[in-house]
């Protein structure tokens, strides 16, 4: 009884800090609700007995990626009024097809890549061929979840890109 009033209580905050990230005016402040965020979820990953998870998600989200936003935020100029004119060199039918054809590849992959029939219960030494909770992440990550890890290191590639492109013009 007291773990699902501890889960549902640390889910209730996960959910109302989430909401104050993406509803808060001043993009700072935004920041600093994601960081209690990532630390809410880290105290839900300590609960249901994930204590690696947990160590990540403070080592790398709330610290690491956290630190990269409110640089992000720093850098960029918000006061400055938008553009007056539209660039003609804006290939817009382009970036619509782009992202029409990478929807159009997510959804196959979920589609079709998860629509196997789950395999009979096993036990766990024929499931995991390591032992040890951290074991099993890297096992599953690189099993199981390879093509949604790929994705998302291919989406911090872009993101580092257009960080890169973006710096670059400003000077």
């Amino acid at each position: 009884m007291g773990q699902a009033i501890a889960f549902y209580g640390l889910s209730f905050f996960i959910l109302f800090f989430a909401v104050l990230v993406v509803s808060t005016k001043d993009t700072v402040h935004s920041v600093l609700f994601l960081v209690l965020d990532f630390l809410f979820v880290a105290a839900l990953y300590v609960l249901l007995g994930a204590q690696f998870l947990a160590a990540i998600q403070v080592l790398v989200y709330a610290g690491g990626i956290v630190v990269l936003y409110l640089f992000v935020v720093m850098l960029v100029n918000l006061k400055r009024p938008p553009e007056a004119y539209e660039d003609p060199h804006r290939r817009t039918n382009l970036g619509f097809a782009l992202a029409a054809s990478v929807l159009l590849e997510v959804g196959a992959i979920a589609t079709y890549g998860y629509a196997s029939p789950a395999p009979a219960l096993a036990r766990a030494s024929e499931v995991f061929p390591v032992s040890g909770n951290t074991e099993e992440v890297g096992w599953l990550l690189y099993t199981s979840y390879l093509i949604p890890f790929e994705i998302a290191s291919m989406l911090l590639l872009v993101a580092m890109i257009g960080a890169i492109v973006l710096a670059k013009r400003e000077l």
